[in-house]
């Protein structure tokens, strides 16, 4: 009985949404990509770059305001080089993101190495700001993700731009025929997708945390790739996902259930985001050209 109080307690659901902030984050920026009809499974290592980036801006700057605008310049960089390879040189898209991940992973050690003498963590640094809601704690991040969602939404299915970044996703000679410059709109919704990965790892090194640790993402960009595919590409599906991923990784980390051992209920999010993308599976259809480079047509 005490376990079952425990799961469904209000201060437990209150932080799922802290928990799932990153993955709306990063699950946003995935949707715009893919929407466009890029592939891009270097979220993960997005994210870790920009929380980095989030720490080192604030380490000498002193103000974690300006790390957040580190973070989301740190995640750009490596979508431009995702968008420069993948749109412009056509190369394929799952090898250059993975690439792109294990290239963060081990840059990340080198410049801690190199700005902090230390191979995995940094100093600690002032955090953003935080607020409270009915007794849980958040950081203007999560306000940020909140916001983003209807917006995004409305972008995408309510604007002639969203309306442009389906098509070029969708049906992309169709769209050039009219006119619509294919490669310029997935370039820079590849873009958008590392900014916002940018500031998911924001989130979690000077929102949730004020420092740095070495692949402190921890798989956060592969659950929330999960998130966007669960929720069938569509910002408010993707909340959705992501609160119930967020869910599970609070109770991984709060809920005392002595007859499990510690390490299975550290795993119960990646387990869980198995079994869930395992449902979505031949339910959600994704954008008819995604991962497809685009050959301009010649006249």
């Amino acid at each position: 009985m005490e376990t079952l109080r425990q799961l469904f307690s209000v201060p437990l659901i209150l932080s799922s949404l802290r928990f799932a902030t990153p993955l709306v984050l990063a699950a946003i920026g995935g949707t715009f990509n893919e929407r466009s009809g890029v592939i891009n499974i270097g979220l993960e290592g997005m994210m870790l770059f920009g929380a980095f980036s989030a720490v080192y801006g604030t380490f000498i700057t002193g103000n974690p305001w300006l790390g957040v605008l580190y973070a989301a310049a740190g995640g750009a960089l490596l979508a431009l080089i995702l968008a420069v390879v993948c749109v412009s040189l056509k190369a394929d898209q799952i090898v250059v993101a993975t690439g792109i991940n294990i290239f963060a992973s081990g840059l990340t050690v080198y410049l801690l190495q190199i700005f902090f003498d230390s191979a995995g963590r940094s100093p600690r640094v002032p955090r953003l700001p935080a607020f409270r809601v009915l007794g849980a704690r958040y950081n203007p991040m999560t306000l940020l993700a909140v916001l983003l969602v209807p917006i995004a939404w409305y972008i995408l299915f309510r604007t002639p731009w969203g309306l442009r970044i389906r098509s070029v996703g969708e049906h992309p000679s169709a769209a050039d025929s009219l006119g619509i410059d294919v490669n310029k709109y997935r370039f820079i919704c590849v873009l958008i997708s590392g900014v916002l990965a940018g500031l998911a790892g924001a989130h979690l090194s000077i929102g949730d945390g004020a420092s740095f640790l070495s692949d402190m993402s921890e798989g956060r960009g592969f659950i929330a790739l999960a998130a966007m595919i669960f929720g069938k590409w569509n910002p408010l599906g993707a909340l959705g996902a992501a609160l119930l991923f967020g869910y599970f990784e609070a109770v991984a980390i709060r809920v005392d259930i002595l007859w499990l051992p510690s390490e299975l209920l550290r795993s119960i999010p990646y387990i869980m985001t198995i079994i869930v993308l395992a449902g979505a599976i031949g339910r959600a259809s994704p954008p008819a050209s995604i991962g497809e480079p685009y050959f301009q047509e010649e006249e």
